[in-house]
């Protein structure tokens, strides 16, 4: 089992406003809990514990909530972005620590993803990428994958819905090999659009069908579907 994940963080949350005047996206309460804390302890659950976390926007509030993760039964490290660097260009700035395939996470998903399946999954024929998919009905806010003979064969980040390959849209949870990373570039980027798009079309990309709960809590509407319906994880 792979025992690190990556998770992005670092969104300024504008589309949450005015709930992030004052308090950064992953500290956002669901039922009680913060988002991040939530995404944690699903990992913990699965026995991944080093957790390289990047932050931006309000990143002192995220340190002093999870401190060195050791209250949390983990082990965290923040990459600072003081600058918004895209899903890509954070992903970058981790590179350096990542030197064995690990799990990749958006921080503003909710999920009960069974990463023990995945990873099962992905020893079985281990590729690039392997990536989370659930059905979606407003495709036209994600990533969205055509399948073909067991591989992603094509990828578009949030095509106009006429023109969406299917309704399976990454879900925002990854099996990444680093050795991919490099085709990214420095500074800001997009990880789905420098990275993934371009590895489907090599079909160096896995599908991994993730069947239970799974909310974004990107904008005031899904952030209250999430804290409504979502059900917390039991560790």
């Amino acid at each position: 089992m792979f025992k690190t994940a990556v998770i992005l963080a670092g969104g300024l949350g504008t589309r949450l406003k005015p709930l992030t005047d004052d308090i950064p996206k992953p500290l956002l309460l669901i039922k009680e809990t913060p988002i991040l804390e939530h995404i944690v302890q699903n990992l913990k659950k699965y026995g991944i514990k080093k957790i390289i976390v990047s932050i931006g926007y309000k990143a002192e509030l995220i340190q002093d909530y999870f401190k060195t993760g050791k209250q949390h039964g983990v082990e965290i490290k923040y990459i600072i972005e003081d600058e918004p660097l895209g899903t890509g260009g954070a992903l970058k700035k981790a590179a350096e620590d990542l030197h064995d395939p690990f799990f990749l996470l958006w921080g503003d998903n909710l999920m009960d993803i069974n990463f023990k399946l995945m990873y099962s999954e992905f020893i079985e024929d281990p590729c690039s990428v392997m990536m989370a998919l659930s059905p979606r009905n407003d495709v036209e806010n994600f990533g969205v994958a055509e399948i073909n003979k067991g591989k992603i064969t094509y990828f578009i980040e949030k095509p106009e819905r006429n023109k969406a390959p299917s309704n399976l849209i990454n879900a925002g949870a990854m099996i990444v090999n680093p050795s991919c990373l490099s085709i990214l570039p420095e500074g800001k980027s997009s990880a789905e659009r420098d990275c993934f798009e371009k590895l489907a079309i090599k079909r160096e990309v896995r599908p991994f069908l993730h069947k239970g709960q799974w909310f974004p809590t990107d904008t005031l509407e899904k952030y209250y579907i999430a804290n409504n319906k979502f059900k917390p994880i039991n560790n």
